[in-house]
Formats: C-alpha cells, structure tokens, sequence
C-alpha cells in the first residue's frame, strides 16, 4: 500500500473536463484534460453529449492517476457545471436527451414570467 496522501481534483466545466492529482503539500503531480464539444441546436440554444461528458470524465480520472495507481489517493473533490441539466431514465441510466447547458436561453421567457409573478424570493 502506497504511503503517499494525494487528492484527486476533478473539474467537469462547461468547455472541458479534467482531472488533476496533488501532492500533500499542494504541488500537482499528474493531470489530465479532455475538450468538451458545444453543441448548438439553434439560436440560443446550447447543448453537451451527457454519454460524452462520463466518458471523459472517466478517461482524464484514469489518466491523471496512471502514474502512481489509485492507492494513495486520500480525498477526491468534485466540481461541475452545477446548472447544466441532464434528465436520465431511471430504471436503465439511459440519458434521455441532450444535456441543456446552463447558458441555453429556451427557458428565458418562463423565467422571466415567474420573476414577473413575484415567485423570485420562493
């Protein structure tokens, strides 16, 4: 069992996911990144590949941590886009449509709509 205390950083953004691997005392050791395509549909509209998006997360993770094994890793610290959405079927896991992006506009009418209704503060 390796003696190390490393921790394990992934970033999922909205233009690239990665991962990088740090020491204890801060200092990165491996990293791995990977582009994310945008997609868009139409004007305003703003989309990702949510099969794409766990693919590469998955590759840039395997990646940052092929040269010292997973054994030392201590923690793992996940960010992500938080406002994109992603809807799948439950009993499958299969995806059920495109990931909406969080700077898609399809909902800005509705939005504005509720704000205009007072429900802001709700």
């Amino acid at each position: 069992m390796s003696e190390e205390c490393l921790l394990l950083a992934i970033d999922q953004g909205t233009t690239s996911s990665r991962a990088i691997l740090f020491d204890r005392a801060g200092n990165p050791r491996a990293a791995a990144q990977a582009e994310l395509p945008q997609i868009y549909p139409g004007p305003g509209l703003v989309e990702h590949d949510p099969e794409r998006i766990w693919h590469d997360v998955l590759d840039v993770t395997r990646r940052a941590i092929l040269p010292t094994g997973p054994e030392g890793i201590a923690a793992l610290g996940i960010t992500n886009q938080r406002e994109t959405t992603i809807l799948w079927e439950r009993e499958s896991g299969r995806v059920l449509g495109p990931a909406i992006v969080w700077q898609d506009r399809r909902t800005a009418a509705l939005c504005e709509r509720l704000r205009a209704e007072g429900v802001g503060p709700m």
